[in-house]
């Protein structure tokens, strides 16, 4: 018998209590594996795609955005929410075009992760990109990034000392640095 079963908590009542553009927040009531009950609070997203762009000569092209909850700007791989009918790597070369102004045919899913999983369904899919071209930067109206290229080994030392401390891109670039010394293309 799979003992982890046992920790599964069975939804009684849902309710949507809010609805906004991006996020749905829940409150739900549940039933716990004791038989009691407690309540839930959630955000519903559609998930998301960060792309780490690899340059031939091993530079990575990061970018920097101000992030209003925290009101500071934040050094970050190239990420956005996935449309609704979108496939997720027409979603990560849609966002390595709009974000980092560069496309591309050659790319790898690395895998993916979940974000906040106390209060959020958000998954968040992580991909590798090389072989660049440049194109125009198409950034959404209320959206403004800077691009800044880096040393993929300098982007990763920056995730240990802090100066990266965005969460998505610290996996992303963790999870992307393990990958490509396994398989990538160009040495670094």
């Amino acid at each position: 018998m799979n003992e982890h079963k046992l920790l599964v908590e069975k939804t009684l009542t849902s309710k949507e209590v809010f609805n906004g553009k991006l996020l749905h927040v829940f409150y739900d009531e549940v039933r716990l594996p004791d038989g009691s009950t407690s309540t839930r609070e959630w955000i519903k997203h559609p998930g998301a795609c960060a792309v780490v762009p690899v340059f031939e000569n091993g530079d990575l092209m990061m970018i920097r955005q101000f992030r209003y909850p925290m009101r500071q700007i934040f050094w970050e791989v190239p990420a956005g929410k996935i449309d609704a009918g979108e496939q997720q790597d027409a979603t990560a070369m849609r966002e390595l075009e709009e974000e980092a102004g560069v496309s591309t045919a050659d790319f790898a899913y690395v895998g993916h992760f979940y974000p906040g999983i106390g209060y959020s369904d958000e998954v968040i899919h992580i991909y590798l990109a090389w072989n660049l071209e440049s194109v125009p930067q198409k950034v959404d109206d209320d959206e403004f990034v800077t691009r800044e290229r880096i040393p993929f080994k300098k982007a990763v030392d920056m995730v240990h000392s802090g100066e990266i401390n965005d969460g998505k891109s610290v996996i992303c670039l963790l999870r992307a640095w393990e990958w490509w010394q396994k398989n990538g293309v160009y040495s670094l």
